[in-house]
């Protein structure tokens, strides 16, 4: 996807800024012998920035206005590695809400919804977030963040909530309980707005299926404002990514070249009109592609794929490159298994072992399923791995994100 003339001068005034402000970051353009663009050509001759790049630069050397202008901070969950903060103006936190509220328009929410917010509130960029922009929309805000889940069924019924927003894997763990509890029928959830983290066909549908509540992927991150930087409408065909506040690349993540619209490669995203910590061609290494042609909605919004996993997420194992995902889609081919897993990652005796722990009901096999897993992970990868099979719910649920990769060689 081209960069516009209006895109590029924006992308010019915030490189002249970063510059003029002197803060880290515009000190690494000012030693690179950049000083603005003017071109396409310009444009792709500018450095990436990465993750490691914020980190150098805490607590706040992101700052590119004078203190007094900055609101708020906010701080991504990641937990390993120096925190990353990202500095907000009062403009900043404006157009996060008003990008939160155009994506719950796009999900056909309105303001006679009553929106169930389960995500975290703190310095993480989530809880707060999607209250604001159900607060700009105009919805009833029931901002219960996580935990406590009789507290928040017992919520979801009093309050007859309409929309969840959520995890997915929370959404899973509530529909489960749910389920448990015998009370859908006093469920009045129509729609779930679920992000910050990739997941599968298998999961999508068992929470469609057993909250009976429409799905809307809601894409965002902590370095680029928090969620709400785009989502999909009720046709499903991609989430449309606000071009007007943001510009977005797909490139080769080993070589860093563009890729053409509908191949998959890493979202890169610069940030057009942000005040308190401009980012240029940051490098997400989220995984995903732009779905070339209009969306049937008729928005201008460019649309992205799923997101299909991390360009950073991959395992080494027995000198083969491995992806959770690959993993997920051999276990999502299986209709016996539910969509939890655990992939534990050892070293014994000298030599790399896999296990995979993996959910069914009783109505199968056990150890026949174990075999037939095996077999299919090894003609995928190329290395047998040790299967486990365990009984439905016998797996953690989480009320934030999932660790499902455990790496222990390193422990």
């Amino acid at each position: 996807m081209e960069i516009s003339k209006l895109q590029l001068e924006q992308v010019d005034r915030q490189i002249k800024r970063l510059i003029a402000a002197d803060n880290f970051y515009g000190k690494k353009l000012k030693d690179a012998g950049i000083d603005g663009v003017s071109t396409a050509e310009d444009f792709k001759k500018l450095p990436f920035s990465q993750k490691q790049d914020l980190r150098d630069a805490y607590p706040l050397g992101l700052m590119a206005v004078p203190e007094e202008e900055i609101v708020r901070i906010h701080s991504s969950s990641g937990t390993t590695g120096t925190p990353v903060i990202i500095p907000y103006t009062k403009k900043d936190v404006d157009d996060w809400t008003a990008m939160f509220a155009r994506c719950y328009e796009y999900a056909g929410i309105t303001k006679r919804d009553r929106i169930h917010i389960t995500p975290g509130y703190g310095l993480w960029t989530a809880g707060i977030g999607f209250q604001a922009g159900c607060e700009l929309l105009g919805a009833m805000a029931l901002p219960l963040g996580p935990g406590n889940t009789d507290k928040q069924l017992q919520m979801m019924v009093d309050m007859e909530s309409t929309v969840l927003c959520a995890t997915s894997s929370y959404a899973l763990l509530l529909a489960e309980e749910i389920a448990k509890r015998g009370i859908r029928d006093k469920i009045k959830l129509k729609k779930g707005v679920i992000g910050s983290e990739r997941w599968g066909e298998k999961m999508r549908s068992r929470i469609r299926n057993e909250l009976g509540i429409e799905l809307y992927d809601i894409y965002g991150l902590t370095e680029i404002y928090g969620p709400g930087i785009g989502i999909n409408c009720r046709y499903d065909t991609g989430m449309h990514i606000w071009t007007d506040y943001l510009y977005i690349e797909i490139i080769d993540p080993e070589t860093g070249e563009n890729v053409p619209d509908g191949e998959w490669g890493e979202i890169v995203l610069t940030t057009l009109v942000k005040e308190g910590a401009p980012l240029i061609r940051y490098r997400t290494h989220d995984i995903s592609r732009i779905i070339p042609g209009e969306c049937p909605c008729g928005s201008k919004f460019p649309r992205i794929d799923v997101i299909a996993g991390r360009s950073d997420d991959m395992m080494k194992i027995k000198g083969v490159n491995v992806f959770p995902k690959q993993i997920e889609e051999v276990l999502s081919s299986f209709p016996e298994l539910s969509s939890e897993y655990q992939i534990h990652i050892s070293h014994l005796d000298g030599r790399d072992t896999m296990r995979i722990y993996v959910e069914t009901n009783g109505t199968v096999d056990f150890a026949d399923m174990a075999r037939r897993v095996a077999e299919r992970v090894k003609s995928r990868i190329g290395f047998t791995p040790l299967v486990k099979v365990v009984e439905l719910g016998v797996l953690p649920r989480s009320e934030k994100k999932s660790k499902r990769v455990f790496d222990e060689r390193y422990d």
